[in-house]
């Protein structure tokens, strides 16, 4: 679907044009073309292939999509890829943008997002004198707003990571916590497949061999940069505090299950005291006290009534009950 389809000269808006015309101010100097489409449909990218003459190859990764981000070189253009993700309801929804660069034209395709760009627009426009360096300005413009949403994203995960970590210490929560965790780490995982590989990508565009497409806003990018590297490095610090995390619930589940194992314990040696008296009594005596002596079965019950007693208080004592 065609969002927008507008020409710009010197950084100033010029019109909206249909895509037949896009050729005519692709031809203009100072002119540049900035197309937006959504779901676009193989149709809708042959057209634009033919329109911008695009490579082959780009356009058939941004037609089946699920790409790592990169950034690739095709001549004097680029071909960049990036994730658009969502957080609805506790799941992400992975999207993606397909960016076409070139000395007079830009070209984005998102795919399976419901984020728009709409914003970016308006605020290129809002600076002709930044805009006026042309289609790398607007790629910058493209990067950055899909960098900087990752930023809400990276506070929820931190903000997860607390609620599980004061619940770490409540009894008989080992079990939903290490599973929240894992919940956690995947989402962590994912954020991490988007940054890492755009980070990497990104720091070949403000280098000294950077894009020709990219030389008036090499220092636009290096800030782009180094946003991904504070949440790269963010990602990291999560990813080793929640390994943290799993751990000291696996050794909360081992003291629960050793506190468990002493109460069992206690109590078979209570009942095993009982039980050894009665088997003796019962068993290796002619003159069984409850059949020879008149007092002896209430006097065995108190007796073991009381041994049975003392040891519960000592380990009543030592803790195990």
């Amino acid at each position: 679907m065609l969002i927008n389809c507008v020409a710009y000269e010197n950084g100033t808006r010029l019109t909206d044009l249909p895509v037949e015309d896009i050729g005519d101010y692709l031809r203009k100097t100072d002119c540049f073309v900035w197309v937006a489409l959504r779901d676009a449909t193989p149709l809708e990218l042959d057209q634009m292939r033919e329109e911008f003459d695009l490579h082959e190859l780009a356009v058939e990764d941004a037609r089946h999509g699920h790409q790592r981000p990169k950034i690739e070189e095709y001549g004097d253009s680029l071909f960049v890829v990036m994730h658009l993700l969502e957080l609805t309801k506790g799941e992400f929804n992975v999207g993606e943008v397909n960016v076409f660069v070139g000395r007079n034209y830009v070209l984005s395709v998102r795919n399976h997002s419901l984020q728009h760009f709409l914003g970016v627009r308006e605020r290129c426009e809002r600076e002709p004198q930044l805009l006026r360096q042309g289609s790398g300005f607007v790629l910058y413009a493209l990067m950055d707003a899909v960098v900087d949403r990752y930023f809400p994203i990276m506070d929820r995960l931190e903000s997860e990571l607390e609620e599980i970590e004061e619940q770490i210490f409540a009894k008989s929560s080992a079990r939903t916590n290490i599973e929240q965790l894992y919940d956690l780490k995947h989402k962590i995982t994912l954020l991490k497949h988007a940054v890492a590989p755009l980070m990497e990508a990104t720091s070949r565009l403000f280098g000294g061999r950077g894009p020709a497409v990219c030389a008036n806003s090499r220092e636009y990018f290096r800030d782009v940069h180094d946003h991904l590297a504070r949440i790269n490095a963010s990602l990291d610090t999560l990813r080793d505090t929640i390994g943290t995390a799993i751990q000291v619930n696996l050794s909360m589940v081992t003291i629960e299950e050793s506190e468990v194992n002493k109460r069992l314990a206690a109590w078979a040696g209570i009942f095993a005291i009982a039980t050894a008296f009665a088997g003796i009594w019962g068993m290796n005596f002619k003159a069984m006290p409850e059949l020879e002596w008149e007092y002896g079965y209430p006097m065995a019950l108190v007796f073991i009534s009381v041994v049975c007693v003392s040891l519960y208080l000592r380990f009543k004592r030592a803790g195990w009950l």
